[in-house]
């Protein structure tokens, strides 16, 4: 039989992390990434992932950056929306809301479907569902299309999701062009026309590139592991693997809510993994932690491009209110909060002379100038100018840093910085104000998802990982006086191992807008009986049937009259759970004010198989014993400070700071005042 293994990726900016679970043994590894195709650093590591196991993959989760990017970069496809007459403009009009409310210059996105793209079709559905203008027959829409050359098409018809049936006969009169058609009755069948049509658009914009990237990338995952089928297996058990159908299965895409759906499911709906490798982060995070007995956590992950943060009190929390390059995204999705602050961050002087990092990335090409091939000055050459990576070296000595080059940048930056000041600085300082304006901008991150929530950080622990984050979590933890901070095992590659131990998860949603004394029990179980149905439909599709499905109901609700909602669990106390949940959000509820239900919704679970993390046996006499030394600077001037390799640290180990603790995918800088242990789940605790 052929041994098997399950590979867990996530594609970042600079680097591609891998994490192989064979068995009980879960190893990982970093490749560079390859922006202008992400699939190449994809197919040479799963080769090496293979070749390392002597395995053939039985699944690959995969979370990715390709349609996060596209939508950034505004490189999608060429997109038509066809909605109800009178509507066409709803994208562009959007919201009153202004973020910047006192400025005068605020330029907004330009909508991702041009005027000459968008059409409007004579039909008119009303709110209960009922038809109030028929569907005009006569549609010469598809002709046009196809004399625009449009790449992809979005329909969103108004009030759709209480009755798709006009929705449905204009994507079958679009059939004859071929083209990948998004249905908003399919995508989001809840009300709010502009979020709606916002997400379609979006998800429209994406299919044609999510779906030709995914594809390929099935292809020739397929092809690489072909060669390393071994030659003694017989044809019998190698021919399943040698058929398409048969590998494009295991391939899954990890989703913003931070479940995971099959690469064709993904290819349909790439609007759901706007936040892909991000919420892969969350969901390692919520996982090592829970079987450390760590429940309230605030999740720190900073990689080579940007840092994303996010606040979980036992669980991610989601929410349907995202903007991702300022347009929204309707879907559930993890609640994470991103700054474009990573180990590639550029830090320059402006026209004011003041210091700025960030957001532009040098990424993995060139990358920061310690790589050797980048000019600019990224918060990855400040550390190692400062001595804080104890070594000039990364990922266990397989990418060598140059400090000469980085001190060259950095001493240029800093006679940038001497024009503005009254004395001349050193590279020494110049690293340190980019380090002092870097953990600005991530402490104003941390900041917005517990403070300004109403939430005390001080309550909470911070959970640290990607590759830069153990050289700033301590600082911040000081910054915000949260007192533990949670480096777990490979902190770089967690996000890779959180992709793996997610389930595959679908969300389902109806709007039905009931006030909350005049539910209608048997309505309300109707329509969660037919969102159960197409959930299992679904997850059978997927290869999940039984036990192996979970089911949980919720609703939206909100006081009359308010805009927005909140999501409770349904249950017979469900209003009560209701008044709880808002004064837990707001700070106030008020039971004698009439509430009402918005949507209904369903949250359909398929368990996977998880690695298994191993818990490691406490020494009686835990001992620490430092590798080497470093000079290193903390603040002001050098000092020699010890410097330890993780993989000697076993469970129960403990050290004092100042101290440096080197690892394959990580740093971590432990400053003076604070502790660390090593606890059975082989995390590194420091308080």
């Amino acid at each position: 039989m052929i041994p098997t293994i399950r590979i867990g990726i996530d594609s970042g900016g600079t680097f591609t992390d891998f994490v192989v679970a064979h068995g009980s043994r879960i190893t990982s590894f970093k490749l560079p990434s390859t922006p202008h195709n992400p699939a190449e650093a994809i197919l040479s590591g799963v080769a090496r992932a293979i070749a390392g196991a002597r395995a053939l993959p039985s699944e690959i989760v995969h979370g990715t950056t390709v349609a996060t990017n596209a939508l950034l970069e505004r490189k999608g496809a060429r997109t038509a929306l066809i909605t109800t007459e009178g509507f066409e403009d709803v994208i562009e009009i959007g919201r009153q809301a202004r973020p910047d409310i006192y400025n005068l210059m605020v330029v907004r996105p330009a909508p991702l479907v041009p005027r000459e793209l968008r059409f409007g079709v004579r039909e008119r559905v009303g709110p209960g569902g009922e038809v109030i203008t028929a569907l005009d027959q006569n549609l010469s829409i598809a002709d046009r299309l196809a004399e625009l050359k449009v790449e992809s098409i979005a329909v969103c018809l108004l009030f759709s999701f209480a009755n798709p049936a006009h929705e449905q006969a204009v994507a079958a009169s679009l059939d004859a062009l071929g083209l990948p058609v998004s249905l908003s009755h399919k995508i989001l069948p809840e009300y709010r026309e502009y979020e709606r049509t916002s997400t379609v658009v979006i998800n429209a914009y994406l299919t044609p590139l999510m779906s030709g990237y995914l594809s390929s990338l099935s292809h020739k995952i397929l092809l690489v592991s072909r060669a390393y089928i071994p030659p003694t297996a017989s044809k019998r058990r190698a021919s399943p693997l040698r058929s398409k159908k048969a590998f494009v299965l295991p391939l899954r895409v990890m989703q913003s809510n931070g479940g995971s759906v099959s690469a064709e499911t993904a290819a349909r709906e790439p609007a759901r993994a706007i936040l892909s490798g991000p919420a892969g982060g969350v969901v390692g995070a919520l996982r090592v932690c829970a079987l450390a007995g760590i429940r309230d956590i605030i999740t720190f992950d900073m990689g080579g491009t940007s840092t994303d943060v996010a606040l979980c009190r036992g669980e991610a929390r989601t929410t349907n209110e995202a903007l991702v390059a300022g347009l929204p995204v309707a879907v559930p999705m993890i609640d994470i909060h991103t700054v474009g602050a990573g180990g590639g961050s550029i830090a320059r002087v402006d026209e004011a002379g003041a210091l700025r990092v960030g957001p532009e990335s040098a990424g993995a090409d060139p990358g920061p100038a310690c790589y050797g091939r980048g000019e600019d000055v990224t918060i990855t050459d400040a550390n190692l100018v400062l001595g804080r990576f104890g070594d000039s070296s990364l990922l266990g000595g397989e990418l060598r840093l140059d400090a000469a080059r980085a001190r060259l940048c950095l001493s240029r930056l800093a006679d940038e910085m001497s024009r503005f000041t009254e004395r001349r600085l050193t590279p020494e300082q110049a690293a340190l104000g980019v380090i002092r304006v870097a953990n600005a901008n991530m402490e104003r991150a941390l900041r917005v998802v517990s403070v300004e929530r109403g939430h005390d950080p001080r309550l909470f622990t911070l959970v640290s990982f990607g590759g830069a984050g153990g050289l700033h979590a301590c600082e911040l933890a000081s910054a915000l006086r949260i007192g533990r901070v949670v480096i777990p095992r490979s902190p770089g590659t967690l996000s890779a191992l959180g992709v793996l131990l997610g389930d595959v998860v679908r969300d389902y949603s109806r709007t039905v807008m009931m006030k909350s004394g005049e539910l209608n029990l048997r309505s309300v179980e109707r329509e969660y009986a037919a969102l159960e149905r197409e959930a299992k439909r679904d997850l059978a599709h997927e290869g999940f049937r039984g036990e192996r499905v979970k089911l949980a109901r919720s609703v939206a609700m909100r006081y009359v009259g308010q805009s927005f909602e909140i999501d409770v669990p349904w249950s017979p106390r469900f209003d009560s759970a209701f008044h709880r949940g808002h004064r837990e959000r707001y700070g106030y509820a008020d039971a004698s004010r009439p509430s009402e239900v918005v949507s209904l919704r369903v949250r359909a679970t398929g368990i996977t198989e998880k690695p298994r993390l191993s818990r490691s046996r406490v020494r009686a006499r835990p001992a620490a014993r430092p590798v080497t030394a470093a000079m290193v600077n903390l603040s002001r001037r050098p000092e020699r400070v010890p410097v330890y390799s993780r993989d000697q640290l076993g469970a129960g180990a403990e050290l004092t700071g100042p101290a440096i603790v080197t690892e394959y995918s990580s740093t971590t800088l432990i400053p003076p005042g604070r502790r660390a242990e090593v606890d059975p789940w082989l995390n590194l605790i420091i308080t």
